[in-house]
């Protein structure tokens, strides 16, 4: 591969993770409205846009023919209601000040999607990659012990969209097409929601200000856009240079929510989110040559140790 190719397929990569750590901003923009009016518009204009992109792409013989596959479908109307899900909790938190906990979620993703890929996939895990999940998990525990209650926030979102990856990953199912299906599956359900609400006089819809419904319309482009980056970069570039890249999104959250919202950020927070980072370094480097060279001398002199006092 070329590396006018590879900086290409970077710069959009990284543009679609700086996307997906600066979306706080745009969810707290909305944030005098419920959470399940934002979801629902969400879900509709990303279901707008992105069947907007597949007919300018003369791309929807292709969307029907993918979607003949009983197996596609199914998997589909599944990963819908989980991907609706994971958004709900998002918004939610995000307008109820737990901007940290969804960055804590998105640093525990990549460790709980290796989790579901040992269960379901029948992956296997060399040492160090066993040692960096339950080094992950001790942080979690932590955590939880210190604030005396369940990171429920953190882990809903990780599991979330853990199992929704697992699933789409089943179906093989390119990214625009499977979010198109998802949101197409879900449209006339948010769409009667929003008519409801506007009937009734409640929905933002007529009511709210210009800027409201500006950003409302735009909800669709702010979900699918980073998610189209993300596919035309990460095809130019090493899995392991996006897996890398994939840590930046979080980390603007953690911002945003400790320095920008002013969210609490405790001593507990960095000793859980320190066992978290290491764990993520670990996993990350565990597959590489120089790691692998440093990994065997350790254990060989780890097993020369318990060959003396044996």
């Amino acid at each position: 591969m070329e590396k006018s190719e590879k900086a290409v397929g970077t710069w959009w990569v990284l543009l679609a993770f700086v996307s997906w750590g600066l979306l706080p901003v745009y969810w707290k923009a909305l944030a005098s409205l419920p959470p399940m009016e934002i979801l629902a518009h969400r879900i509709f204009w990303s279901f707008v846009f992105t069947g907007f992109l597949i007919w300018l792409q003369k791309r929807w013989r292709t969307f029907k023919t993918t979607f003949k596959l009983a197996k596609n479908r199914n998997i589909c109307f599944l990963t819908a209601a989980i991907i609706g899900s994971n958004w709900f909790i998002y918004i939610w938190a995000i307008i109820n000040n737990h901007i940290v906990d969804t960055s804590l979620g998105y640093f525990i993703n990549p460790l709980i999607s290796v989790l579901l890929g040992v269960i379901f996939l029948r992956e296997r895990l060399n040492f160090w990659q066993i040692f960096a999940f339950i080094l992950a998990l001790s942080g979690v525990v932590y955590l939880t012990l210190q604030h005396g209650k369940f990171p429920w926030i953190a882990l809903s979102l990780a599991f979330t969209f853990g199992f929704y990856g697992l699933f789409r990953k089943t179906a093989r199912v390119e990214a625009l097409i499977g979010l198109t299906a998802e949101t197409a599956l879900l449209a006339p359900l948010v769409l009667t929601y929003i008519f409801i609400i506007g009937f009734r006089g409640t929905g933002a819809v007529g009511n709210a200000s210009l800027s409201l419904h500006a950003l409302l319309l735009g909800a669709g482009v702010v979900t699918a856009a980073p998610l189209l980056w993300f596919t035309l970069g990460v095809r130019k570039i090493p899995l392991s240079r996006a897996g890398f890249l994939q840590y930046i999104a979080p980390s603007l959250q953690l911002f945003l929510g400790v320095v920008v919202y002013g969210e609490p950020f405790t001593r507990s927070h960095l000793i859980s989110f320190s066992f978290i980072w290491v764990a993520l370094l670990i996993y990350s480097l565990s597959s590489t040559p120089l790691f692998s060279k440093f990994a065997a001398r350790i254990n060989s002199r780890i097993s020369f140790c318990f060959s003396i006092f044996g």
